[in-house]
């Protein structure tokens, strides 16, 4: 999801005093970190066991969408297959849409805190008409109990474990928020409305061997958690009305005109973004079908979700994304004519250049795009990520929109590949999206919207008091818990600036992103906890990093690295140097040291982290042959140093 900056007010300067060390070499270094051993399920190496096992939820969707009441019709068959070691008597899906009721938990706590996820209006959410259940050719209506965002449907006969299969129909019907949350609703534009339709249909929650069912409530902050299968889908509205999904179109001849068609499998074939619907196209009925509604049907496999737009307001473009491995895909935007409005063209005309660009640099330095096409969808939403499609906002140009277009297409990575819990670890799909946002950023026509952003300097004396600020929430907090002027930073800044720090100051480039590719390769289409990442990462990349997760992500601790002080040996400066430096605060790191001599000799001393293993202070020498006139530590500022001032070490005169 897109990060949303917080303001100036929220930011508190505070000044420094450090005259004390809190470093406590037994806690950091302490080696008792994992909480569980390896077992056959998860190996201790961070790969998925033997016996790993998930469950799998296929789904086959038809619905209807009713432009003058904004509703959406359903029926959907889910089949639902148990490959757990166990046998259940009952199932749990979720039901999004409860959300924006006025009764719900949502209602009554995050949204009533304002911001994003605030509703000014409420709906009736999810209408269930009808729920059944068939297994081994019987087929029955179960027992089922709402309960906010969840559904429990209880079994007349037990799921059996490894294998057991059951279809689960159900009839539901929903308004359309026209404000949903940022994630989904409605935009009136000037040519008809803009729908984005997502957490549209009820889906199973994840049964998984770490904690049976997730059942944690939709309230807001807190994302998703989701099973993968097969999904295929039909969408019915107005004839006039062009609809885009996630997943491949199966029958653009029966919903473009001829002509439309035809620009549609060119730009299959083209790396120039064709337009297939342009803004004279909309309200001329000679580029609309002869009939009165049509039917889009779309498939996509191993997904874990779709979610859809429609409107007879879109202009429609498209390219073809060359990926590594010989494939192609498809990079689609869908916007109003308001989208288009920049003088220069630097506006949603770029889009499906930005979706192309993105989609290509991250198959090629990460892992394959799986998914037959990418859309952009500009609508209400300001940034929201779905398997396939995303939706940002329709005012965004330039680099505001280079900017939510990859990001929301970076998570295609994390979370849609690699499932993590984005209930409860939104460093795992945030933070580690907005890293890999970097690298795309800086690739994007040769760094055409690299940000200058104040905000884009992590180790800015103003951004370290923030981020690590006695109020800052820490990586290890569930998203609905952390206050939500903190989600910017807890969610996403901070995890970002911990992988860059591992990269660049503790395993290097090669060695990093060899473990981080070999963690999304081991984890894709599959359900990863932290510690699976923690093991991976140690694994792959050839470090016991224990110390380095405790202070990152277990807690909120800071890095406050100190020039105690000089001592010449015999008090000659020829003779060379012993400095001695102090960890003031309770985070360890790796230390780089530069050393300027009067002779204008200097000396860089990269440190390793196990400097600290034994106490707060440490002294090395360096063979100066003239007096030293400074000692700076990080001279790079890579690290976010609380206390920048007591860094240097300077001669005194």
């Amino acid at each position: 999801m897109k990060k949303i900056v917080p303001g100036f007010w929220c930011l508190l300067l505070v000044a420094v005093s450090s005259a004390q060390s809190t470093y406590d070499a037994k806690e950091a270094f302490n080696p008792q970190f994992y909480p569980y051993p390896g077992n056959e399920f998860r190996s201790a190496s961070g790969e998925p066991g033997p016996k790993y096992w998930q469950n799998r939820a296929d789904y086959k969707i038809s619905c209807t969408l009713d432009t003058a009441l904004h509703t959406v019709t359903g029926d959907m068959a889910l089949t639902y297959t148990n490959n757990s070691p166990d046998n259940m008597k009952f199932l749990w899906l979720q039901l999004d849409q409860n959300i924006y009721k006025e009764d719900s938990r949502g209602s009554a706590t995050t949204t009533q805190t304002g911001g994003r996820w605030a509703n000014s209006e409420f709906t009736n959410g999810d209408v269930i008409k009808s729920v059944s259940v068939e297994y081994n050719g019987k087929k029955y209506t179960p027992k089922y109990i709402i309960s906010d965002t969840r559904m429990q449907v209880w079994l007349q006969d037990i799921l059996k474990s490894t294998g057991g299969k059951l279809t689960l129909s159900v009839q539901f019907q929903f308004q359309v928020p026209e404000y949903g949350t940022d994630r989904m609703g409605r935009l009136n534009t000037k040519n008809g409305w803009v729908y984005e339709i997502a957490q549209w249909f009820p889906r199973m929650c994840v049964y998984d061997d770490i904690q049976g069912w997730n059942v944690l409530p939709y309230v807001g902050a807190g994302e998703f958690y989701l099973e993968y299968g097969d999904i295929e889908y039909m969408v019915t509205a107005p004839s006039n009305l062009i609809v885009v999904g996630s997943g491949e179109l199966q029958n653009p001849q029966d919903c473009f005109t001829a002509d439309q068609n035809k620009k549609y499998n060119d730009a299959k074939n083209s790396d120039k973004t064709i337009v297939i619907r342009s803004d004279k196209d909309i309200n001329d009925k000679k580029t609309q079908p002869a009939k009165t509604s049509s039917t889009w049907k779309f498939k996509i496999l191993n997904t874990r979700d779709v979610a859809w737009a429609a409107s007879k307001a879109f202009v429609l473009d498209a390219a073809r994304i060359n990926l590594p491995g010989g494939k192609k895909s498809m990079a689609i935007s869908a916007y109003p004519v308001e989208s288009a409005k920049d003088r220069k063209g630097n506006d949603w005309r770029r889009s499906t250049e930005m979706v192309k660009g993105a989609i290509e640099h991250y198959s090629a330095k990460w892992f394959e795009f799986p998914y037959p096409a990418a859309t952009n969808v500009a609508g209400i939403v300001g940034g929201m990520e779905y398997p396939g499609i995303v939706f940002c906002s329709f005012s965004s140009t330039g680099s505001s929109l280079w900017g939510v277009t990859d990001h929301e297409f970076g998570h295609t990575w994390f979370p849609m590949i690699v499932g993590s819990n984005e209930r409860k670890y939104a460093w795992m799909d945030e933070g580690f999206n907005t890293f890999i946002n970097d690298f795309s950023t800086d690739a994007f026509n040769k760094g055409e919207f690299a940000s200058q952003s104040f905000f884009d300097d992590p180790t800015s004396p103003f951004m370290v008091r923030y981020t690590f600020g006695e109020k800052m929430d820490g990586l290890y907090t569930i998203p609905d818990a952390i206050q939500q002027e903190n989600l910017p930073i807890a969610a996403y800044d901070k995890p970002s600036m911990m992988l860059h720090a591992l990269r660049d100051l503790v395993l290097g480039p090669d060695r990093f992103d060899a473990a981080f590719r070999e963690y999304i390769s081991r984890w894709a289409f599959k359900h990863p906890t932290p510690w699976d990442f923690f093991h991976t990462m140690e694994n792959a990349g050839g470090e016991d990093l224990s110390w380095f997760w405790r202070g990152w992500v277990l807690n909120t601790w800071k890095i406050d690295q100190s020039v105690k002080g000089v001592k010449y040996i015999k008090n000659i400066p020829g003779n060379g140097a012993d400095i001695t430096l102090e960890n003031m605060e309770k985070m360890a790191m790796p230390v780089t040291v530069l050393i300027k001599e009067a002779n204008g000799k200097e000396h860089t001393i990269n440190l390793p982290v196990e400097i600290w293993q034994r106490g707060a202070e440490w002294t090395f020498s360096v063979p100066t042959t003239s007096e030293i006139k400074e000692v700076v530590l990080d001279p790079g500022k890579k690290l976010p140093d609380w206390n920048r001032d007591n860094n240097k070490w300077k001669k005194a005169f």
